[in-house]
């Protein structure tokens, strides 16, 4: 049954159109998990140490793409929700060619200051090397990696969930086997890891990208249309929040990665690039939740169906409160599982990283309803408070805890900290939401 954004949501209506989009970042999540897997059980710890040293970099980098996609759909939604569909397609295709150009630039400049990067980011001799051949490697697919993040939210707000999701599954299939293969058997090490992280980006990035230039059945298509600048400042400044969120992660990783070489060397690097991996699955529902209601709360934003947004808000709120209840207990639960996948090989670092991450799990219990507040202000078009949320939450009170709490609790406080940042944030997510609610009649 095909769902559209004027239609009325029950919950299973609801959890139909959103569960795609929770499947995509979901599968996502894993297929980044079998690299970690793959990187740190074949090649060597020294080497994943290297990799998560410098992911961040190229992450923060490819951001430009999440804050074009949810900014620039929230906007395609509400043009579509008022019945202008051709200036609809017109702003998804200008923001299109704007990524592509500035995925290229940020490309070059990106594989340019690699080594330099590395080096102000702390790797050591041992690391710097492994660290400057990720992610100059990494970088030369960024451009369909950021393909890859825009035409995730398209796919939602195209009403085309199902696709995005079986363009991801191929992506990830493709990215597992090759790892596979690259690694395992030809065993090329940190090479063979990039290059089929790189290609399965090609495929998520080039196939939606096939479908909207020919024509389709969806709401979009690509279409002959000009630079408008208007129009992209208010995407970009719409997205603000995003792209403030991504840039701040990977500035708020660096500085992780800073103080655990601090409290604990390479182990904690290490260890904390595990705890990433395996909590991008849980989060990865909460994010996929956000993308995939978005573009329904823009649709009846621009459509001024009140009715509606107050029972989509309401469902949404729900939904992330149960959902962070459950994934903190079951995280909690397999913490040792989940820890010995990666580095069952080592008691020491397998220790460090089961405690790390089962304190770490305690923040999902909020974490769900601090993103859902950031998103829902960007479907509405509000990026500045959307970016005031995204900004304290994931940059200035993470900073400031993991700066701060490892001088009271030492490595457990570094654990803490993101625990301490989703509490300060939910405050302050709720508060915004009470104080906008008459004016947005949510």
């Amino acid at each position: 049954m095909e769902i559209k954004l004027s239609d009325h949501f029950t919950y299973g209506r609801l959890f139909r159109f959103v569960l795609p989009s929770i499947g995509m970042m979901i599968f996502t999540s894993i297929y980044g998990m079998v690299d970690g897997f793959f990187v740190s059980n074949f090649v060597g710890k020294t080497e994943f140490a290297a990799v998560n040293l410098i992911m961040p970099f190229p992450m923060m980098l490819g951001a430009f793409g999440f804050m074009i996609g949810t900014g620039g759909s929230a906007l395609v939604a509400m043009t579509l929700g008022q019945g202008k569909k051709k200036e609809a397609n017109e702003i998804f295709s200008m923001l299109i060619k704007v990524l592509f150009i500035a995925g290229i630039a940020m490309s070059v400049v990106g594989i340019i200051f690699t080594r330099e990067i590395a080096i102000f980011l702390g790797a050591t001799e041992d690391l710097l090397e492994h660290c400057v051949i990720y992610g100059r490697l990494l970088l030369v697919a960024l451009t369909p990696f950021m393909l890859q993040n825009v035409f995730q939210s398209f796919l939602v707000t195209a009403e085309k969930p199902d696709l995005g999701l079986k363009i991801t599954i191929a992506a990830g299939l493709t990215n597992i086997v090759l790892d596979y293969l690259f690694i395992g058997v030809f065993h090329w090490g940190l090479v063979g890891a990039t290059a089929a992280t790189g290609i399965s980006q090609v495929v998520g990035g080039g196939l939606p990208l096939l479908y909207f230039i020919r024509e389709n059945d969806s709401e979009l298509q690509l279409v002959s249309s000009k630079i408008d600048f208007k129009m992209l400042g208010k995407a970009c400044f719409n997205g603000s929040s995003e792209l403030m969120t991504n840039v701040s992660l990977s500035l708020v990783n660096m500085l992780y990665n800073l103080q655990l070489m601090k409290y604990a060397g390479e182990n904690g690097v290490a260890a904390y690039g595990v705890i990433m991996y395996v909590n991008f699955i849980f989060v990865g529902v909460f994010i996929g939740y956000a993308f995939g209601s978005a573009p329904i709360i823009g649709y009846n934003y621009g459509a001024s169906n009140q009715k509606e947004m107050k029972n989509v808000y309401k469902k949404s709120l729900i939904f992330n409160i149960v959902s962070g209840i459950l994934m903190c207990i079951v995280a909690i639960l397999f913490a040792g599982f989940l820890a010995g996948i990666f580095v069952g090989y080592d008691a020491e670092l397998y220790e460090m990283t089961k405690r790390g991450f089962a304190i770490y799990s305690i923040s999902f219990v909020v974490m769900g309803l601090n993103i859902y507040a950031s998103s829902f202000f960007t479907a509405l078009g509000n990026g500045l408070i959307s970016a005031i949320l995204s900004f304290l939450r994931t940059l200035l009170f993470q900073m400031l805890c993991v700066l701060v709490l490892p001088l009271i609790w030492d490595l457990d406080g570094i654990w803490l900290a993101i625990v301490a940042a989703e509490g300060l944030a939910l405050v302050l997510s709720f508060a915004m939401l009470k104080v906008y609610k008459q004016k947005y009649g949510y």
